[in-house]
């Protein structure tokens, strides 16, 4: 075994006064650098927001963290008597603030880890008039701010306009024309320019306040979807744990979802109520159309094997099968079962003697085009591909059927 201790020992002995004292220094200055790096590694995720506000010595100043459906208080300053604040705190990702003197005057930040903020304005007309420094996210937040305050001002004197010369006798001719020609320009060059700072600023948390702008109550400025769908999927690649994010992406996903809806809806309506056609595999590899049933009452089934509410409803269907197939009557069992052994075994156990078909992939084209959300559902289509109800379930389909065949 190799031991170094004694020749430690010796080296150290055959150093003077002199040269010890020099090492003790150095190793001094080590252990202050040492120190100053990890207190900077712990300061590293904190921001600061300082600032200067004239007019509002001895006032207090509030910060609030905007989430997306309330405010919640983080802190609260008094302002100094030279107008000096300051706010510390530790955030993980981009965060919306809002810096108030009170409820109707306040601005909106949006600060990352970090940052140091520095803010000055007039207590007169804080929320309408200031300076920032130190962060890209709140300089984007003001100019959006004051990009639609501006348009909502001019939109607001072009309506009073309107009220101020209804009366006129060229109201209706030359005014009314030249006033509303106006109004739709500048709201749709607000429209333009959110758009455009959304395709430009995908990866900043800023594109969710412009998503979420109002002319007012009911109209959103931005109402692009592929807008939503960029940003909703860039922020969520780098913002994951962020509650605006979550609530961007599920928003988005819904407004996809209902697009799809209403596409749907206008294919069924412009085919005259036609069923959309389904071409699967059974559980022989054999392909199977639905429109091959044309001329028949098919009941288009979705379902599958390991659910239980499709199992339970399986007896209903083999009783109503039984009843009515001599009678023109026929099931089309769709299955969204990616295991093919659980979905033969169900076919066997639960004695399904009609089609069933399944590309064990989860069905997922023909779950879209006919809308599925969840199973079992089905629709009952007519002998000619119409769809004449959906959902029927229990003696609600014995019923309907008997209706139909009887």
């Amino acid at each position: 075994m190799i031991t170094i201790e004694p020749y430690f020992i010796i080296f150290t002995l055959q150093i003077n006064y002199a040269q010890k004292f020099t090492i003790v220094r150095k190793v001094l200055v080590l252990i202050s650098l040492i120190a100053v790096f990890f207190t900077a590694c712990e300061d590293s995720g904190k921001f600061k927001i300082s600032g200067k506000i004239s007019n509002a010595s001895g006032e207090y100043i509030y910060i609030d963290e905007l989430k997306v459906t309330s405010t919640e208080n983080i802190d609260s300053v008094r302002i100094n008597k030279k107008g000096e604040f300051e706010f510390t705190g530790d955030i993980t990702f981009p965060t919306f603030y809002l810096l108030k003197l009170n409820e109707k005057n306040f601005i909106t930040l949006l600060v990352d880890s970090a940052e140091q903020v520095i803010v000055s304005g007039d207590a007169a007309n804080f929320s309408r008039d200031y300076e920032l420094s130190g962060s890209a996210g709140s300089a984007l937040v003001q100019e959006l701010n004051m990009k639609l305050s501006r348009t909502k001002h001019v939109l607001d004197s072009i309506r009073s306009l309107h009220v101020l010369f209804r009366n006129e006798a060229n109201y209706n001719t030359v005014l009314k024309q030249r006033w509303e020609k106006e109004y739709t320009k500048v709201r749709q060059e607000q429209v333009d320019y959110s758009t455009a700072f959304v395709r430009d600023n995908p990866f900043s948390m800023a594109s969710v306040l412009a998503l979420y702008q109002k002319f007012d109550n009911d109209n959103y400025v931005v109402q692009d979807l592929n807008s939503l769908k960029i940003a909703a999927s860039a922020l969520n690649q780098f913002y994951p744990e962020s509650e605006h994010v979550k609530a961007l992406y599920a928003n988005t996903v819904k407004l996809m979802s209902d697009e799809r809806n209403a596409k749907v809806n206008q294919f069924i309506q412009q085919h005259g109520s036609n069923s959309p056609d389904i071409v699967l595999p059974n559980p022989d590899g054999k392909e199977i159309a639905l429109s091959s049933f044309l001329g028949k009452y098919v009941l288009l089934h979705f379902w599958a094997a390991e659910d239980r509410g499709s199992r339970i409803m399986n007896p209903v269907l083999v009783e109503a099968y039984k009843k009515y197939k001599r009678k023109g009557f026929e099931i089309y069992q769709v299955s969204i079962d990616k295991n093919r052994f659980e979905w033969v075994d169900a076919i066997d156990k639960d004695g399904l003697k009609w089609t069933n078909v399944g590309d064990m992939q989860g069905s997922t084209n023909a779950l879209n085009i006919y809308n599925i959300k969840e199973i079992p559902f089905n629709y009952l289509l007519d002998p000619e591909g119409v769809i004449v109800a959906k959902n029927i379930k229990g003696p609600a389909l014995d019923k309907l059927l008997g209706e139909f065949l009887n």
